[in-house]
């Protein structure tokens, strides 16, 4: 066995010794021994993380989810239904008494330092508590590298290699695909909430797939890895060459889009350009492109290249965006 770190990350490495398996998320560190993994009985408390569990076809393998009305999966849907997975609680309470009766190996989530106590508990009752912050990861690769991880945990090595580098071989030929277009259109992304416009920052994951799909992203020369507000007038002195508006949240049409903030239809891009959502994927409060997105980054970077190129894919269907009318 190698005794070499594998890098998914800047924030995630894994190495293998002969009977443990070691792991870095962020600041925490896991050890497992070989009897430990890979693990029989998972609890997820992140439907962003369960995409990760489709794609390997480990979903027999989740005891427990919180939340379940943001879960997109129809599988974990008919599981819960069959009673086969069982409801644990919500981002405000997580019910510890029911986590703890289902014996799972190990949890899955985000961390959250609210719960730090419930995290506490859950380990002094001799759960894995493993912290996953997929959402922080701004290259979309490295954010589809995790299911190399959960491959290790689950008993899926074979799987997960294999799809990651098919997912990383199709990135990479889109991405190839894209640059052969000579036209670079300017894009607008995301949405006002009250009279604040977060806009993505210029080296976050969407401001990637932006230059991925070789468009210019009207803050590509920013460098934060989060969004950054602007007020609408801000936004609108910037966007008056833009001909594209991408991720204008789940929205369904222009109508709907206006009535929730009259702005809009100032801009030039509102009323002459091409806006898009990303609501092709949704049931009631579930998005896919939050679920299976976060994994199937070629998927996403189809779509954008779709938007801003179309005549480079008329072969190809949208998988989570749609224009808006």
């Amino acid at each position: 066995m190698s005794s070499d770190w594998i890098s998914i990350s800047k924030k995630v490495q894994y190495k293998e010794n002969t009977n443990v398996l070691e792991v870095k998320s962020g600041n925490y560190t896991y050890s497992f021994r070989s009897e430990q993994v890979p693990f029989k009985k998972i609890v997820m408390l992140n439907a962003s993380l369960i995409g990760y569990i489709s794609e390997l076809d480990a979903e027999n393998l989740i005891v427990g989810v919180s939340s379940p009305e943001y879960i997109y999966s129809e599988k974990i849907q008919n599981l819960i239904k069959e009673g086969k997975i069982q409801y644990v609680g919500n981002e405000q309470k997580y019910d510890v008494e029911k986590i703890i009766s289902l014996k799972p190996d190990a949890i899955f989530t985000n961390h959250v330092a609210s719960f730090d106590n419930t995290y506490e508990l859950l380990r002094n009752n001799g759960i894995q508590v493993i912290f996953l912050d997929e959402y922080l990861e701004q290259k979309p690769l490295e954010k589809t590298g995790y299911i190399k991880l959960f491959g290790k945990l689950l008993g899926k090595d074979k799987e997960a290699e294999a799809k990651y580098h098919e997912i990383e071989k199709n990135y990479n030929s889109l991405k190839q695909l894209a640059a052969k277009s000579s036209v670079k259109p300017i894009v607008l992304a995301n949405e006002m909430y009250g009279d604040i416009w977060y806009l993505p920052g210029g080296k976050t994951s969407l401001a990637n797939y932006i230059s991925d799909a070789n468009a210019h992203y009207i803050l590509k020369d920013n460098n934060d890895e989060k969004a950054v507000t602007m007020s609408f007038e801000e936004v609108f002195a910037k966007s008056s060459q833009v001909q594209y508006w991408v991720n204008a949240g789940s929205h369904t049409s222009k109508k709907e889009m206006e009535n929730v903030n009259q702005f809009y239809n100032k801009l030039e891009v509102f009323k002459k350009g091409k806006v898009y959502g990303v609501a092709h994927k949704v049931k009631q409060n579930a998005n896919d492109f939050y679920e299976s997105g976060v994994v199937r980054c070629d998927l996403v970077l189809q779509d954008y290249i779709k938007i801003f190129h179309p005549e480079l894919l008329t072969d190809k269907q949208f998988t989570y965006m749609s224009e808006l009318k």
